[in-house]
Parts: C-alpha cells; structure tokens; sequence
C-alpha cells in the first residue's frame, strides 16, 4: 500500500509539472503573440500564381484581412489543416438561403520562398495553377525575398509552424496565432470579425 502511495505522488507531482510546463508555454506563446498585436503590418510585395501583384497591407486595407504564412516545408502539414475550414467560412461562395451571409474579409495563404529557395516561386506557381482548386487559387499569394525583416517584425519564433494574422481595415495587426488549425482558433478570428 505504501508503494501505491509513493507512485501516486509522483504521479501527481509529475502532472503538476507537466500542468505547469503547459502553462508556461502558452503564457510564453501569448507573450509572444500579444508582442505583434496592434503594429502595422509589415509591407510586402507579393504575386498572385497568374503574376498579378498584391502589396500588402496597401492593396487589402478598407476591410479586414485574414493572412496566413509558412516559410518552410515543414510547415506545410499544419497549413493544411487551415485550408478547408477557411475555405468553407471564408471564401466559398453560400448559394440559396444563406447566400446572403457570410464574412465580407480578404483572405490569403502566403508561401514565403526565401534564400536559395526563392528559386523555385515559378514552379511553385504553376503548381498550384494546376492542383489548386480555381476558387482558392486566387487566394495564394507568393512571397520571394528575405525572411529576416518578417521573421523579427511578426515574431517568427519557430520555422516548422505556419503564421495566421488578423489585419484591421488600416492593416494593423489585431489578432495572431500559429500552428495547426483548432475550433478554437477559429472562434476568436470571428469574434474579431464580428465586431
């Protein structure tokens, strides 16, 4: 019996470290989150897959705009799970009854192709003209330059996890989060949206 007790303390001791640990964390990624909120975004000129060019925050200020980015591969499983529930909330088009609703707010996906990567925009490009379904396309945008300048300004802790912004109508950072989709995530970018 005593054994079952002494187990049953570290057990507990170590979910108190764990619970703690998990704390910490997230205290330190708000931190790091809270560290963007209200800046301005910072500029960045961008291209659509068909060239067309789209300078961020200028060419989407006048009404919010949901901004996701990743800068390397490994970022790629967690993007994914963003595209289609934004997709669905956010950009397809609602026929019938709820045709009218929906949320009037610009969304883009930005791969960012840095470095010896920079190479490889162009057939990044024509490789999502030809996978991408045509509805979304229009919503990747292309980024070619350096990371630093994005890397210190929006916080990029972490290269292996995608970047989501909320920008306000004068393109001012009013919400980020990182990582894989959750409902979560996407409640607090419609309470911001909602307002």
């Amino acid at each position: 019996m005593v054994r079952f007790f002494v187990a049953l303390t570290k057990y507990l001791d170590n979910m108190k470290l764990k619970l703690i640990l998990f704390t910490l964390v997230g205290f330190i990624f708000s931190v790091s989150s809270a560290q963007v909120i209200n800046k301005k975004f910072p500029d960045m000129a961008t291209e659509t897959a068909d060239d067309k060019s789209i300078n961020l925050p200028q060419d989407v200020s006048g009404k919010f705009t949901l901004l996701g980015l990743a800068y390397s591969k490994k970022s790629e499983g967690d993007l994914n799970t963003w595209f289609n529930p934004v997709f669905s909330k956010f950009i397809q088009k609602n026929e019938g009854l709820f045709g009218g609703f929906g949320y009037d707010v610009n969304v883009y996906f930005i791969p960012m192709f840095t470095g010896v990567k920079a190479a490889a925009t162009g057939t990044a490009k024509k490789k999502a003209a030809k996978n991408f379904d045509p509805q979304l396309l229009p919503n990747i945008l292309f980024y070619k330059g350096k990371l630093k300048p994005y890397k210190e300004a929006l916080d990029f802790e972490k290269k292996d996890v995608p970047y989501f912004f909320v920008l306000d109508e004068a393109g001012k950072i009013v919400y980020a989060t990182s990582g894989k989709y959750t409902d979560g995530k996407m409640d607090e970018i419609e309470e911001i949206l909602d307002q």
